[in-house]
């Protein structure tokens, strides 16, 4: 039997909110246990906010590959465009494809099987316990629509002082202006949080149910991983007002939690500190489920398996991450994130920010005034990005390839 894989992916699932990832306010046991079974990524970051894009690298050209290979991965959703991605797929092989419709309700619902992502994973657990699989893909993006987590999940991140959080199951909506209550803010947190203590019961009652054998080839892997953040407040924005079309390129958005359990129990219990892509996670899927197609780049950049890690600790870790986003672009390294904004009315100089990583985690200091070498290394980056010049991913950095 080949090598078992079960991936998880959630969209709209920022690093920031999940204790593994430093939210130490939230409580996630689940995803806990599995950071502790397994290797964290600590940056992963997502070149793109195109969701479809982000799947494909990450599980999407996999699942082609595995159905060519007769695998026949079955995949598991909430999400109606993901799902009829898989309907108009044509090429060859078979994928088993299951749709658990998000459903809008008019306000919480009473119990955690009544949630959209309850129902999501319980259907999921339905499918593993045919014992047949072995590709499992469970896919939320109800994340994104609606948070429907019953008061029991929020009443945990109430202080006696605090305000009761905003009412209602709609997922926040907001530009912050000086007349914005922090209250209100906060409560749009809280629900966030009692939306991932939900998630992170599903994931834990899902995992409970896989099969238990000994560390061999029939023990399952299992990935975690999210597709986009969501804006909470830090620059501005809560939740997506302008639409997609209005997302910036900050750490809210484009920094995603990710986690592998290897099934064969290599290198537990681990923190990668190096920048991943998606494609890079969905590379090393591959390769673990022994899929022989190597997969195609899909985020601009050739992926970076990283199974030598789980092997021997060792790997070529990439430099750098360019992003763009329909609010403007960024060039992550190891130490720098610099953005270049999309804002109407303001110029060029103003748009244009450095933030030290991975100190600044909430990119709140500018310090760009102060590194002019890093500032202008990174600027030449990003405009040969911007046409689509292959050197804005191998031109060396220079200065912003160190420590000021």
């Amino acid at each position: 039997m080949p090598p078992r894989l079960l991936l998880v992916t959630v969209d709209r699932l920022p690093a920031w909110i999940v204790p593994a990832w430093g939210a130490t306010w939230v409580s996630a046991p689940a995803l806990d246990a599995l950071a502790g079974h397994g290797v964290v990524f600590d940056r992963l970051i997502s070149p793109s906010l195109d969701p479809g894009q982000t799947l494909d690298a990450l599980g999407g050209a996999l699942v082609t590959a595995a159905a060519r290979a007769g695998l026949r991965p079955t995949l598991v959703t909430d999400d109606a465009a993901f799902a009829a991605r898989w309907a108009a797929e044509g090429d060859g092989g078979e994928v088993s494809v299951t749709v658990v419709p998000a459903l809008v309700p008019r306000r919480l619902a009473r119990r955690a099987e009544e949630t959209n992502l309850g129902r999501l994973f319980a259907a999921a657990r339905g499918l593993l316990a045919g014992g047949e699989e072995s590709i499992v893909w469970v896919h939320a993006g109800s994340l994104g629509l609606v948070w429907d987590a019953p008061e029991a999940f929020r009443e945990p991140y109430l202080d006696p002082d605090d305000p009761p959080p905003p009412e209602g199951v709609a997922v926040p909506s907001l530009r912050i202006d000086a007349d914005t209550d922090p209250d209100l803010v906060m409560g749009h947190r809280q629900r966030l949080a009692a939306q991932v203590s939900l998630l992170d019961r599903c994931v834990g009652e899902l995992v409970a149910s896989l099969p238990k054998p000994p560390l061999s080839a029939e023990a399952w892997t299992i990935c975690f991983v999210g597709v986009r953040g969501m804006p909470m407040g830090l620059h501005g924005l809560v939740g997506l007002p302008g639409g997609d079309g209005a997302e910036m390129p900050f750490g809210e958005s484009l920094h995603l939690p990710a986690l592998i359990v290897d099934g064969q129990g290599r290198m537990a219990g681990q923190r990668y500190p190096g920048l991943v892509m998606p494609a890079d996670v969905g590379e090393t899927l591959r390769e673990i489920v022994g899929v022989p197609e190597r997969l195609p780049a899909t985020d601009g950049e050739p992926a970076r398996p990283l199974s030598d890690l789980l092997d021997s600790w060792t790997h070529d870790d990439r430099d750098r991450v360019i992003c763009v986003v329909p609010g403007g672009m960024a060039v992550v390294t190891t130490h720098w994130l610099y953005l270049d904004l999309e804002e109407d009315g303001t110029d060029a100089d103003a748009r244009r920010r450095l933030h030290a990583k991975p100190d600044d985690f909430f990119e709140v200091a500018d310090v760009g005034s102060r590194c002019p070498d890093v500032m202008a290394a990174l600027r030449e980056i990003a405009a040969a990005a911007r046409v689509g010049d292959r050197l804005a991913w191998t031109a060396p950095l220079g200065p912003a390839g160190e420590i000021a």
